[in-house]
């Protein structure tokens, strides 16, 4: 009962290494054997996999389904239908009480929509689902769906639970879609949260305070403009469970919102919650999660909270029925920092939090007479990601940078510089080094943001603003008539490009493709700052991504087996095949072991023409333990000595990490287990391909 018709879709594809994006057509192909392999990659970053290997939430959908599908009448819609694992467990559900109902899904995204059906057919249920590439919005009673539904299952929740859209959908379904008083799964989602203390999340969003501590007189963050450089007011998704030794809660859970999926809801709401704190301290964060009741008996509940939250505390949060959970990355909790140096909390005080929700996020206000808590940001602000935040205030990694410019600006008395990519602080700091400098600052993400902004600390950082010059365009264009005919001796990058952080750490190699571009623009003698990169990799033990990227075979009695290679998956596979690298914060990643000693594994040498790259390695490894697979990540050199050189590794929070698992696990020892690693750089695509193999 698959629709027909044809559909095509366009996916938006970017290309790492240039910035530019590029549309990909993805055809309905009803017999396509396999997703193609940029389709591939694109499924592979999605979290189906990690959900699908979530037993927890899959056996709290099942229960769910079973106690709510029992007339043989229900016509079920199911929203956001994946793999369309809910729709076959509402089909089953019918059948099993003489069913004579349909079960109507729907799918927008195409290349997910051509999995469905095949899962579909896997299972032996084509017939029995009606499956259509649109948008819920875009369905029709008395075009698509014969009539109401009288029963929605769905699953469009994120980590905030509402980023996914789903107050709009629950509203157009309510109006459109759905019976007057529908019954629905889930039935209740509330939000909870908690005040915490935390050094670590502290400096993911007080830059001002960080920068003072530095003392190297560069201010992105000057007196009087302590907002102009933030962290995006939104709930920042996060592993919370690795923070358990880093917080103090100073506050019980306390219960925010909540939102009933058989009721229509509202758009806009808000809510005036009083917090009594628990203890002396300095709260920096609210980290909050949510709690799903399934059935409309309540008898089914699954839970986003951290490991670390007490079910026994005062709010009378609800004890899951599937128990602990094993680690998922498809859900995860969320923070919220609290503007400037956060709030100062006494035990027994009453502190006030306005809480409000838009059609797809939440936000919180502590003390809503606080006066930093009201500032709205204007033209000049830019928001960055906690990560790049704290970055930016770490003594150590602003040393490194500072000194290295300053090591490279004493043989050139008046350089022309070019800043490569998005970094606001090198142009500062080449700008402030060096009075008589001229500094061209690429920023291709940021633009005139970045010109903005960098107008805007000028003078708190003593810098004339014909100082630096932003060009809005892409290096293959720049020209000597925009140098004023003076060639580049020096240029520069973190590299950063902005709107990039979440990719892989090699995709920063745009650096040395935007270098490329300018080369007929550089001096005999410029200097290239980072000077190389060096691609490093460590075996590690990594049971918890393991568990959630692993092959899928059974889901709740029905066979997913034919998903695994769209995406990406590892473990008892029908043959020998590695799943893509993918981006991690390894420090989220669970519970992690490293195996081996840190690896070099490639060279890239910026001071050469971007080439095609190849490194190869034996890997001996220093510990007992299963080996899953790899770390992978790059180390930017900054001085041509080597002496300054600036890690991406997982000792650090602040970058993610590749991951290259292996396509099966394997049990090794220091005394006998020896792996190969080869890796290839293909600078047409930006794509790295790193290939681990056993060695006998």
């Amino acid at each position: 009962m698959a629709s027909s018709g044809g559909a095509r879709a366009f996916q938006l594809r970017l290309n790492p290494l240039t910035g530019d994006s590029e549309w990909l057509v993805v055809d309905e192909a009803e017999e396509a054997p396999a997703a193609p392999n940029h389709h591939k990659q694109l499924l592979a970053a999605t979290s189906y996999l990690d959900m699908l290997n979530d037993a927890a939430r899959n056996r709290a959908y099942r229960r769910a389904i079973d106690a709510t599908v029992t007339d043989p009448n229900s016509r079920v819609l199911d929203i956001g239908a994946g793999t369309g694992l809910l729709s076959m467990m509402a089909a089953r559900a019918s059948a099993a009480v003489g069913g004579r109902g349909t079960v109507s899904a729907c799918e927008a995204y195409l290349p997910m929509g051509k999995l469905t059906r095949r899962v579909l057919r896997a299972n032996g249920m084509e017939n029995k689902v009606k499956v259509f590439h649109k948008r819920s919005d875009e369905l029709r009673v008395g075009v698509e769906l014969d009539s109401r539904a009288d029963i929605l299952v769905s699953e469009i929740l994120d980590s905030e639970l509402l980023g996914e859209g789903l107050i709009p959908t629950l509203q157009h379904a309510h109006d459109e879609l759905l019976v007057k008083n529908p019954k629905t799964v889930p039935y209740r989602a509330t939000t909870y949260g908690v005040l915490v203390e935390s050094t670590f999340l502290w400096k993911m969003h007080d830059l001002h305070s960080s920068e003072a501590n530095a003392e190297d007189g560069v201010w992105l963050t000057p007196g009087g403009k302590e907002n102009i450089l933030s962290v995006k007011l939104q709930q920042h998704a996060m592993q919370c469970d690795a923070l358990e030794d880093e917080i103090r809660l100073l506050s019980e859970p306390f219960k925010v919102f909540e939102f009933d999926f058989w009721n229509r809801p509202d758009s806009h709401h808000e809510t005036k919650v009083e917090i009594k704190a628990t203890a002396d301290g300095h709260a920096h964060a609210i980290i909050s999660w949510w709690v799903l009741q399934l059935d409309s008996t309540g008898s089914v509940f699954y839970s986003t909270a951290p490991r670390w939250v007490r079910q026994s505390s005062g709010v009378g949060l609800p004890e899951c029925a599937n128990g602990i959970k094993d680690w998922c990355d498809h859900w995860k909790q969320c923070v919220w920092f609290i503007q400037g140096t956060g709030a100062r909390a006494m035990r027994d005080q009453t502190l006030s939090l306005r809480a409000s929700h838009d059609q797809t996020s939440i936000s919180y206000q502590l003390n809503m007479n606080d006066e930093v808590s009201s500032i709205r940001p204007n033209s000049n602000h830019l928001t960055l990601l906690p990560e790049r935040v704290a970055l930016y205030g770490d003594q150590d990694w602003r040393s490194a940078l500072i000194s290295a410019v300053r090591n490279a600006m004493s043989e050139r008395s008046s350089p022309t510089c070019i800043v490569a990519d998005d970094s606001v602080f090198l142009a500062l700091v080449v700008s402030s080094l060096s009075p008589s400098s001229k500094v061209i600052a690429m920023l291709p993400g940021l633009r005139d943001k970045g010109f903005n902004y960098l107008q805007a600390v000028a003078d708190a950082n003593n810098l004339s603003t014909d100082r630096i010059k932003v060009i809005g365009r892409k290096a293959s264009s720049l020209t000597m008539s925009d140098l004023e005919h003076e060639k580049v001796n020096l240029i520069v990058g973190e590299p950063f490009y902005h709107g990039s952080e979440g990719m892989l750490p090699w995709q920063n190699l745009r650096f040395w493709n935007e270098r490329t571009l300018l080369d007929s623009l550089l001096s005999e003698d410029v200097f290239i700052m980072p000077c190389k990169g060096i691609l490093r990799i460590c075996a590690m033990s990594l049971p918890d991504l393991w568990r959630s990227r692993c092959s899928l075979k059974d889901v709740e009695g029905f066979d997913h087996s034919v998903v695994n290679d769209s995406f990406g998956a590892c473990g008892d596979l029908p043959r020998e095949q590695q799943g893509p690298c993918l981006p991690y914060y390894m420090w989220q990643c669970g519970c992690t072991k490293k195996l081996s000693k840190v690896y070099s594994l490639m060279d890239f040498d910026f001071s050469e023409p971007i080439h095609p790259c190849f490194g190869e390695t034996k890997v001996e490894f220093a510990y007992d333990g299963i080996c899953h697979g790899f770390a992978v990540w790059i180390d930017w050199v900054l001085d041509e000595n080597s002496s300054a050189v600036i890690s991406t590794g997982p000792e650090s929070r602040y970058w993610k990490q590749g991951v290259q698992l292996l396509s099966r696990p394997v049990q090794v020892n220091p005394s006998n287990s020896i792996m190969r690693v080869e890796a290839h750089f293909d600078p047409d695509t930006g794509e790295l391909a790193v290939q681990p193999r056993l060695m006998s």
